[in-house]
């Protein structure tokens, strides 16, 4: 695919978001009931007001803080901080001979990677991309960094990304809106094409913020990638390079077949969500007329009910009170039933956590945890999510590990001559949610190795103990390092039967032994 001009990446540009605004009124809702803090739809972004109040129709906050829930859950059992969450394993390219040693160099670049992870800002961005998540698309971007700061993460909120689909569902292009300070510009763009126009804006107005984009253009026949950056307003392209590998990682939580964007499971609980939140308005309202009360005045020329504040301890003045024709100021009896609401509120706050998974156990709050109530809490998500845990690992997990080593192999941290692409090298996770359902595994063996013991010596000659060994450590995601060797094993197990055999021979008496007793 040739090189394209700016006017074409434009028109590719606004066709995307012209697709993506099909989405605005759902995506929108989403945010403004479950995730305030992260709207930037409304007018938030377009009308530059950081720090106006996000929250003015939101009376409920049971969807936002079962979102943020839901997202700390995913963390801690797909990525969770100060743990690795993944090991490398050579592919089937990689030969026999060959694989042992790839796997050492294997698992050292691992320990670098994660060593960079936690001196970087990658676990405040995966957080923030989770929530994005929860509504259905998520967009990370990882980019070179510097000496102190190699790689760099970046939740990009999902309101300034436009995407579109290649062959087979895989994104392949990505464009993103862009609101830098003219004078920082050189910094962030360090090949910036300075125009006669860039150059008057930075020495003009140098605080002023561009309104720019870039655009991420996948080419099938080269299999590489074009970066632009783009100043919409003066139709000038800023930035163009060739790329071997995309910045961004783009997820979507599931797919409805046609569409490009996902659907996470507030799309599933708006309606109940919404429907909740006008419930607690209205409760509200019925609440203030039932604290301040609704009164009848008398139309009788004296009193004025404009001159009437009506608040505790109030003197209101009346030319009469009661008579044939009733009282001059009368309070209007209240209506509405408080338990039908509560009943209500309690359904739909039900219908919510259940649907964003977080009913399952009682509530973190209650008591102190054991270990088994952990696992049991992983392998019920992992049940919960179904097939979207393996669009997770396919969108998420894989990309982001392949972009961050491809980063860490450009710094020089290290030399990775091989591709992260299931066939030379592939990606295990290892994180306990990935490790719930081989817990399975493990307790079921365990449990028939009981049963086998229990049947006696004929019993025992149904287990390989050697092999049960090396089953219930990969299921458990122990390295291959910290195991001895078949031949070490071997080593050790004829040592021990040699000091068996030592313990188990009578000790012959010596000459002086005999002589003693003779005596």
């Amino acid at each position: 695919m040739p090189k394209l001009n700016v006017k074409e990446v434009m028109g590719r540009e606004a066709k995307a978001q012209a697709r993506k605004d099909e989405w605005r009124s759902i995506y929108e809702d989403c945010y403004e009931f479950a995730l305030p803090q992260r709207n930037l739809y409304g007018g938030y972004y377009e009308g530059k007001t950081p720090g106006k109040n996000k929250t003015q129709r939101v009376f409920d906050s049971t969807a936002v803080s079962a979102t943020k829930r839901f997202a700390n859950r995913m963390q801690s059992g797909l990525f969770p901080p100060m743990r690795k969450w993944c090991r490398l394993e050579p592919g089937s390219a990689v030969p026999d001979d060959k694989k042992e040693r790839a796997q050492e160099i294997l698992d050292a670049y691992v320990d670098i990677m994660f060593d960079q992870l936690r001196q970087t800002s990658f676990d405040l961005a995966m957080g923030e991309f989770l929530l994005d998540l929860c509504v259905g698309t998520a967009v990370m971007m990882i980019t070179p960094g510097d000496e102190v700061t190699p790689v760099r993460f970046l939740a990009v909120p999902q309101y300034l990304v436009a995407i579109e689909e290649g062959a087979y569902g895989t994104i392949d292009n990505v464009y993103r809106k862009l609101r830098i300070k003219s004078e920082a510009i050189k910094r962030e763009f360090r090949d910036v094409k300075i125009t006669p126009e860039l150059q008057a804006a930075i020495d003009d107005k140098p605080h002023e913020e561009l309104d720019l984009f870039d655009a991420i253009i996948f080419d099938q026949e080269s299999g590489r990638y074009h970066y632009h950056v783009v100043w919409p307003h003066k139709q000038q392209e800023l930035v163009y390079r060739e790329m071997d590998s995309s910045p961004f990682i783009v997820a979507r939580f599931s797919k409805t077949a046609g569409e490009v964007y996902g659907r996470g499971p507030l799309i599933d609980a708006i309606a109940d969500i919404k429907t909740l939140n006008k419930t607690k308005e209205l409760i509200l309202k019925n609440a203030s007329l039932s604290i301040s009360g609704v009164y009848l005045a008398a139309d009788d020329g004296v009193l004025n009910p404009q001159n009437i504040k009506v608040q505790p301890g109030a003197i209101i003045p009346v030319a009469r009170n009661g008579g044939p024709q009733g009282a001059s100021l009368a309070p209007l009896p209240r209506a509405g039933d408080f338990n039908t609401s509560q009943i209500v509120i309690q359904d739909l706050t039900m219908n919510i956590k259940k649907i964003l998974m977080d009913d399952s156990l009682p509530p973190d709050t209650m008591s102190a945890r054991s270990a088994t109530e952990i696992a049991q809490r992983q392998r019920e998500l992992a049940t919960n999510l179904g097939s979207a845990f393996g669009r997770l690992m396919t969108e998420i997990m894989i990309p982001l590990v392949s972009r961050t080593l491809y980063v860490l192999d450009r710094q020089g941290f290290i030399r990775m001559p091989l591709k992260v692409n299931g066939v030379q090298v592939k990606v295990v996770p290892v994180s306990p949610l990935a490790e719930a359902p081989k817990m399975e595994e493990v307790n079921q063996l365990l449990n028939f190795m009981q049963i086998a013991n229990a049947m006696g010596p004929m019993g025992q000659t149904l287990l390989n103990i050697s092999e049960i060994g090396d089953f219930i450590a990969e299921k458990m995601g122990i390295e291959a390092k910290l195991l001895n060797t078949p031949e070490r094993r071997q080593e050790l197990m004829n040592e021990m039967q040699q000091a068996m055999m030592a313990e188990q021979q009578p000790e012959m008496p010596t000459d002086e032994t005999v002589a003693g007793a003779m005596q």
